[in-house]
Parts: C-alpha cells; sequence; structure tokens
C-alpha cells in the first residue's frame, strides 16, 4: 500500500521537513535515450548508407551488397549481415539506396528501381558509374557519377547536365521549390525538370555535407556548418564552429532536430543551442559517422565505419527507469548480498561478467540497502523489503564473520580465492585476507573510514526506520561498533592488534593535520555524527560523554564548522602524510561528508547545534554545487532546504544512461565546451557535462573528468549511483511517483 507524503513525513518526523514549503516533481514520461548496436561480421567491408522503409526493414548499402541487422537487444548487440530476402537484388551491384512515400529505392550499374510500387519503377540511367540516387515525387530520380547528372521521370530523362569545375558528393531534394540540390566539393548548385544546365548558387571551400528542410539548407564543412535560405541562397547564420567536432561527415535534419555526423561520433542540437554528444560503444559501434537517417519512430540510425547505432528516443518515467535499473542490478550486481561493480567483462560481453570482492562493496551496499529501504518505506514493496533484508544481513555478516566484537570486515570470500598479503592496504585485492573460523571463508581486514560511514549510514536508517528485531539488530550493532571504537582509543583494530590505515579518529591523529587539511575537519564530522545517532538510539550516556568531550576538549566542534571553502593544500613544511592526503581533491571524502550527514544532522544534541551543522553542510554544498550530483543535493535537501537544487537533480537523474558499461568516453576535443584551469577540487570545465555523456558515474569520483581509455572492462552498479538518490528524493516527498501509463 503506497504512503502519502504526510504519513512518510510523520513517521520520519526527525528530518524536520517543512514538506508544504517543498517543490514536489510530478514525474511525467520524458524521452529517455539508448541504443542498440550492430556490428559489422566482415570488418573489410565499407559501409555508405541505411535506410528503414514503412515495413520497419533497415537496409545497410557496403562495398558487398545489401546488408540487414540481425538479432541485437539492448546491451545485447546484433550483427550486420548479408540480405538476401530479394534473391534478384542480393545479385546486383548496389550502387545507392533512396526512400520515397517511405519505400525502399535502389541504384545499381543499370538502372533505379524498386521492390515497392508493384515494381513499376524503373529507370535505365545509362552512366557507367553511378554513385549518387536521389528520389522525389512523382516517380522522380536522380542519378549522377559525380561529373554528369541526369533526371527521370520514371524511365524517361526530363533534364541532364555536366558538372563542370567540381565533382558532386551528394543531392538533396527541395520540395519546397520542386529541384533537386547539388553539393559539390566547394559548391551547391540546382538541376530541375526541363533543365539543360547546373546553375552554381553557393561557393565555399571544403564543404562536407548537407541537407534541406522547409525553407533552409543547412551546410557542412569540415570546420562547422551554415544556413542558407533555399529561396535565395543567403547566408542566414554564418559558419557555427563551437561543435563538439567541426570536421562533419554527415548533417540531417530529422523530425525538426538538427543532426551532426563527424569523425569523432554524432551530435544533435538542443533547443536551448547546446549538443547532446554521443560517443563511443554506449552508442555506436564505431566512432566515424558515415551517415544519419530517420529510423520509425522516435529512432535515429546512425551509420558508422563499424556498423549501425540503432538509437531509441522512448518516453519513459523516473520511475520506470528506476525499476530498470532495479532489475539490472538484481541480474548481475548481487554478491552474497552485496551489490557491487563487475570488472571483468570482454569488450562490453555481457555474458563474461564476473563478480568477486571489491574494495569498497560494504559502502557501496550500505547505499544499495537504503534506496531500498527508502523504496518500502515510500511504496510498501515486499520486493524492496526483501532486497534491503538481504543485503543487511550481508552487512551483519561482516560483523560475524570476524569474531572480534564491534569490528567488521572489509568484504568476505569462499577460502582460497585469495592469496594471502602482510603489506599494508595499497588498493589492491590481495592484502588483509586472514581465515575466518572453520574452514570455508576467509575475510578482510584492513576495515577504513568509508567503510565505517557505510555502516553508519545503514545501521542509523535501519534503526530508525524499521521495527522490532530487525531495529534491535542495528542498534546492537551500531553500540558495538562505537564501544569498540571508544574502547580502543578511536581507532579501527584489525586482526593483526594494529589500527587499520584510515579507521583512525583519535585525537592526535586528527588534530595532527593542518586545520586546512580536509582529513581534520572530515574525521571530525563523521565521528560526532556516528557518536550523536548512537546515544540516539542506545540512550548511553558514555556517547553523549565523549561526544561533547571532543567537541569541547580537542576542538572537534571548530573543526567540522570549518567553512569548506577553508580546506586546500596542506602548506610547505607540513608532514608527508599531510601533504599527501591534500594534493587534490579527494571525491571519495565528498561522499563520506553526505553520508555522514543523515547521522549528524537529525540527531544533534540541540537546536544550536543543529542550526551550526545545517550551515555547515549548506557550505559544503554550495562548494559542489557545480557537480549538479543528485545524491549531494537531497542530502542538503534532508535539512529542510528550501533550494537545494531539485531541477538539478531531476537533470541528473534524467541524464542517467541506461547502459551502464564504462565504455571509452572522450571529451577533452570538444569545441562546444569551455575549458578551465582545473582548480584544487578538478574541474576542468565550466559546467559539468550530462551524466551520459562523461566517464565518471559514481558519487566518489571526480564528475568533471573528460576522458576515459578504458573500453567497456567494466559494468557499474546502479544500486548506489542512481537508486539511492532517486529513492531517496520520493523518500524525502520531492520527487513524485510516476505517471500510471
Amino acid at each position: 500500500m503506497k504512503k502519502t507524503l504526510l504519513s512518510i513525513l510523520a513517521s520520519c518526523c526527525f528530518l524536520n521537513l517543512l514538506f508544504a514549503q517543498q517543490q514536489i516533481y510530478e514525474d511525467k514520461p520524458y524521452i529517455q535515450d539508448y541504443s542498440i548496436k550492430y556490428y559489422l561480421s566482415d570488418s573489410t567491408l565499407k559501409l555508405a548508407a541505411a535506410c528503414e522503409d514503412r515495413n520497419g526493414v533497415v537496409a545497410v548499402l557496403s562495398s558487398k551488397g545489401i546488408l540487414k541487422p540481425q538479432a541485437g537487444a539492448f546491451q545485447y548487440p546484433g550483427l550486420l549481415q548479408p540480405d538476401r530476402s530479394y534473391k534478384p537484388v542480393a545479385e546486383k551491384s548496389i550502387a545507392a539506396l533512396a526512400l520515397q512515400d517511405n519505400q525502399l529505392v535502389y541504384l545499381d550499374d543499370k538502372e533505379v528501381f524498386s521492390n515497392a510500387f508493384a515494381g513499376k519503377w524503373i529507370a535505365r540511367h545509362g552512366l557507367l558509374q553511378p554513385s549518387l540516387l536521389c528520389t522525389a515525387p512523382n516517380f522522380m530520380s536522380a542519378v549522377s557519377d559525380g561529373k554528369q547528372i541526369r533526371i527521370f521521370r520514371l524511365g524517361a530523362v526530363v533534364a541532364e547536365a555536366k558538372v563542370e569545375n567540381d565533382v558532386l558528393k551528394a543531392i538533396k531534394f527541395d520540395p519546397q521549390n520542386n529541384r533537386f540540390l547539388l553539393l559539390g566539393k566547394h559548391s551547391i548548385s540546382v538541376l530541375s525538370a526541363g533543365d539543360k544546365s547546373i546553375k552554381t548558387v553557393f561557393d565555399e571551400k571544403s564543404l562536407t555535407c548537407f541537407d534541406v528542410a522547409n525553407d533552409k539548407i543547412f551546410v557542412g564543412t569540415k570546420n562547422g556548418y551554415l544556413v542558407l535560405g533555399s529561396d535565395n541562397f543567403r547566408i542566414l547564420q554564418p559558419v557555427v564552429d563551437k561543435l563538439p567536432v567541426p570536421n562533419l561527415t554527415a548533417i540531417s535534419v530529422i523530425r525538426g532536430r538538427l543532426w551532426f555526423g563527424s569523425p569523432q561520433g554524432a551530435f544533435m542540437l538542443r533547443d536551448d543551442g547546446k549538443f547532446n554528444y554521443y560517443f563511443g560503444e554506449r552508442w555506436f559501434p564505431g566512432n566515424e559517422v558515415v551517415q544519419i537517417s530517420a529510423g520509425d519512430g522516435n529512432r535515429v540510425l546512425v551509420l558508422t565505419n563499424k556498423g549501425l547505432g540503432d538509437l531509441h528516443f522512448d518516453p519513459m518515467t523516473l520511475e520506470e527507469k528506476a525499476l530498470f535499473y532495479e532489475k539490472q542490478v538484481r541480474l548481475r550486481h548481487i554478491r552474497y548480498g552485496f551489490n557491487c561493480d563487475v570488472s571483468t567483462l570482454k569488450h562490453g560481453d555481457l555474458s563474461t561478467f564476473e563478480m568477486g570482492q571489491r574494495d569498497s562493496d560494504n559502502l557501496w551496499t550500505s547505499m544499495y540497502l537504503v534506496s531500498q529501504l527508502f523504496r518500502y518505506k515510500v511504496t510498501g514493496s515486499q520486493e524492496a523489503l526483501d532486497n534491503c533484508i538481504e543485503s543487511f544481513e550481508a552487512m551483519e555478516r561482516l560483523f560475524d564473520i570476524t569474531g572480534m566484537k564491534g569490528y567488521f570486515a572489509r568484504g568476505f570470500e569462499r577460502r582460497g580465492y585469495h592469496k594471502f598479503s602482510n603489506k599494508a592496504w595499497d588498493g589492491g585485492l590481495t592484502n588483509g585476507w586472514t581465515h575466518a573460523k572453520g574452514e570455508d571463508w576467509d575475510w578482510r581486514g584492513t576495515t577504513s573510514s568509508d567503510q565505517t560511514v557505510g555502516q553508519m549510514f545503514t545501521l542509523t536508517l535501519m534503526a530508525e526506520l524499521m521495527d522490532g528485531d530487525v531495529k534491535k539488530r542495528a542498534v546492537h550493532l551500531m553500540d558495538q561498533l562505537m564501544t569498540n571504537i571508544i574502547n580502543n582509543d578511536w581507532y579501527l583494530i584489525d586482526f593483526d592488534g594494529k589500527p587499520t590505515l584510515w579507521g583512525k579518529w583519535n585525537p592526535e591523529y586528527v588534530n595532527g593535520f593542518p586545520v586546512n587539511v580536509g582529513d581534520r575537519k572530515l574525521n571530525s564530522s563523521n565521528i560526532i555524527g556516528f557518536l550523536q545517532a548512537a546515544y540516539h538510539f542506545t540512550g548511553k550516556e558514555l556517547y553523549k560523554q565523549k561526544a561533547y568531550e571532543l567537541m569541547e576538549k580537542h576542538g572537534y566542534l571548530e573543526n567540522l564548522l570549518r567553512p569548506m571553502a577553508d580546506i586546500g593544500r596542506a602548506e610547505k613544511g607540513s608532514a608527508d602524510w599531510a601533504r599527501m592526503l591534500s594534493a587534490d581533491w579527494n571525491h571519495s571524502d565528498d561522499e563520506m561528508y553526505f553520508l555522514g550527514y543523515w547521522c549528524l544532522y537529525p540527531y544533534a544534541f540541540d537546536k544550536d547545534l543543529k542550526e551550526k551543522y545545517k550551515t555547515a553542510i549548506r557550505q559544503h554544498w554550495e562548494l559542489e554545487r557545480p557537480e549538479r550530483d543528485g545524491l549531494w543535493n537531497l542530502c542538503y535537501g534532508m535539512t529542510g532546504a528550501k533550494d537545494f537544487d531539485l531541477a538539478q537533480t531531476v537533470w541528473y537523474l534524467k541524464e542517467f544512461p541506461l547502459d551502464m558499461v564504462e565504455w571509452q568516453v572522450k571529451n577533452s576535443h570538444r569545441k562546444d565546451i569551455e575549458l578551465i584551469t582545473p582548480d584544487f577540487r578538478g574541474q576542468t570545465t565550466k559546467e559539468v557535462l550530462p551524466p551520459d555523456e562523461r566517464p565518471e558515474l559514481k558519487h566518489n569520483r571526480n564528475l568533471f573528468k573528460l576522458d576515459r581509455e578504458a573500453n567497456g572492462i567494466s559494468e557499474l552498479s546502479a544500486g548506489d549511483s542512481f537508486l539511492l538518490p532517486y529513492w531517496m528524493g520520493r523518500y524525502l516527498g520531492v520527487i513524485g511517483a510516476g505517471a500510471i501509463r
């Protein structure tokens, strides 16, 4: 049974949201893009054109005849295979394809013909090596070999001419003026029925492609595009070169949208004057675009040197998108109840994926678990509750498997799959492993502060929102964890009896950093939040006492309230460790802060502290605001803030790619983005790119990174990157349920 916003907030009064004053996004269908890819089965073939007729038949012209897409589904590519459906056509040497009345028309070395129109469209052209074909109403066609051009009505020649001082590259029919437009290497000309000569109307160097729509001619060059009036050929818009890639190989007007092809992907002009950029195998088999044409419905066919990308633009609500990801996560990203990425793919082939323990499975699982908890509280879904409890049991077992009261493992695996190493944690998967009691399992120590944030994020919200035995279990683990940290002088002690590399909240360690080094503020913020939550749920005065001791005696309140703008690099002469940690901005710290705020803000000991915390959170959010990260926005919104960039949060969710494979991504070459000198936080562009155009999707990475070379070796889970902010928005009551369709 679905709960109303009022009942949700009433049961979660710790949020203190003035919901009546909050904006609410009404979840209506928007347009979601994704691609189905068809690769060449013979890589030696050259591709020239792709057309889809009114029957849904897609014909792809290659250097060895017509190909057609076979099989193929989202994330499961198909192949381009020889088309044998019409044997007489399969045996011809096809030189060009065209559509008329949404029917396929062919050009071979002897004639223009079609299998539609009862086969009566036949025009013997008489050219030796024709390569260009354009059709028009009333069975008209224009054929050229680049120098000669002839216009036919069925089999009768109605105009012909020879091209002087240029070589034709393309022909388009201009229905507004009932004539054919001819594109050369440096000229645009016109030829109509009855004409005996070609009239050159525009001359410009380096012309590459063109299209005509309504009363405009869109002309592509090697350095941008321009727009001419089709009636008088005057320049309506001078050359536009601030494009993702100015060197244009294709230009098409499709359903009122202007599309461009280039040697480095395709892009579409938006209403706001900016571009949607499609690069890499998330979208196409290759990046060298040959042609862009309309598919049926809202689809766009992008032909590349390596195959066909079939772009789909389907209506979808955010809730439908979330439920799509829910299935994706369950299919490939659940390991022993943990939410994990998979990083063993062979060129994006999902049949090759393997799951294994990763450094931060605990943290990613906490984020997925809480997403399912929010989903359950909002929708009452039994599936969401089952998912939540399964992951909670995995998080519980991290405590149980160590045999060390209040200490949890980084991860676990069946015995024998990881070699043991005594080296300190270095980010690899071979260190920190030890045997669990019994003979079946090994567990990994080296537990870190971000793992602890994950546990406390989970335990706090499970304790807040669940009842009965589950709530008791969460509070018990929280109590044991915090008692362990206090008893060990604010350290996490590993199985070797030594503090872990990152599990340190000891005042001597924390205050050993200069005041502008982020770890001093971060560790103070996290541990005070942990202690507040522990006090709230256990009622043990020890936690409140220790929190005030850290805040008043050791300056942790001053540390955590220090403005985020003051955080930077350690000064010369600082310790090596401080200089290393502050060499650049650590985006994992942002994740630890914002998840930790769910312990810090709601459970403040008094209203004065709560207001101070809210100020610190707002200052942090303001600094992170350029990232347009939906999770950061909503974590700030949790404080009851009226302006937390809801519109940007919705943009973030809508622009997330359905294909979560980490394909190669390149943006550093783009001419349409404004590059800036990277700052301390690693911001490289004036505006962050949409999620489906950039290489990084996880919250703990630099979202301003422009390129990624690795191609198709891993698939990220949407469980932490998308589902947490989406269901958090639903839980906070600022994103409405999806429209019923």
